[in-house]
């Protein structure tokens, strides 16, 4: 897990130095500051969901019916709703802000994607964290450009990134030849987190909340619906 604890390090550091300097920016600038990220998010979102151009086109019916049904499901179970009381209360206790904001949307950018998953199976098979290490300093980047606009909230996704980052690490036995690199199943599981992060860059935009939350289950439903297929065919 040392690939991980590095991420967790440059999270935390990098959201120290986001919020020391983004309380000192006008309200203006923190605006600029929150347009740039989204447009850079929706960029990685876009580049994420074209993985499944990777995959045969199934790929992309798997991620399109895992993102739908995911969705329905998440509404159902109201798993948005319970994500924002829990963020909520966060705010409550600590004065206000945009702490569940900025949790969440800093959760996503960092745990959705495929140096998340082949970095963390690298790290515990064959303790390799060079992929991890290279998300880490990019992590890090994008913490500060997210406290400085959303505020410290974002170094709460360091408990994510350990508890999701490291699970998969421990676990790694188990995800080795499900998700390995350039695998069908890691294609609809990238591609299907590019939509959420889509979502997420909408939200940043003040464009749209497409409520990115009750899709989660599209993460697990995407490559799920590839190995399906695959008995099929």
């Amino acid at each position: 897990m040392t690939g991980t604890l590095i991420n967790v390090g440059t999270v935390l550091l990098g959201t120290a130095i986001g919020t020391f300097f983004g309380a000192r920016l006008p309200g203006s600038l923190q605006q600029r500051v929150l347009a740039g990220l989204a447009l850079v998010t929706l960029v990685i979102g876009v580049e994420n969901a074209l993985a499944w151009q990777t995959g045969h086109f199934r790929t992309q019916l798997c991620v399109l019916g895992g993102v739908l049904v995911g969705g329905l499901i998440g509404e159902a179970l109201g798993i948005e709703r319970g994500l924002q009381g829990v963020g909520d209360r966060i705010q409550a206790r600590t004065g206000g802000g945009t702490v569940s904001e900025a949790f969440f949307t800093a959760t996503l950018l960092f745990c959705v994607g495929p140096l998340t998953v082949v970095g963390a199976i690298d790290d515990g098979l064959r303790g390799d964290y060079q992929l991890l290490a290279t998300k880490a300093v990019l992590d890090g980047f994008a913490s500060i450009a997210l406290a400085s606009a959303l505020g410290w909230g974002v170094g709460l996704a360091a408990i994510s990134v350990l508890v999701i980052q490291g699970g998969i690490s421990l676990a790694a036995g188990l995800f080795d030849t499900v998700l390995a690199e350039g695998s069908e199943a890691l294609a609809a599981l990238t591609s299907a987190g590019g939509v959420l992060i889509i979502g997420i860059s909408l939200k940043l935009a003040d464009i749209k909340d497409v409520r990115v939350g009750n899709f989660l289950p599209a993460l697990v439903l995407a490559p799920a619906l590839v190995g399906i297929a695959r008995l099929f065919t």
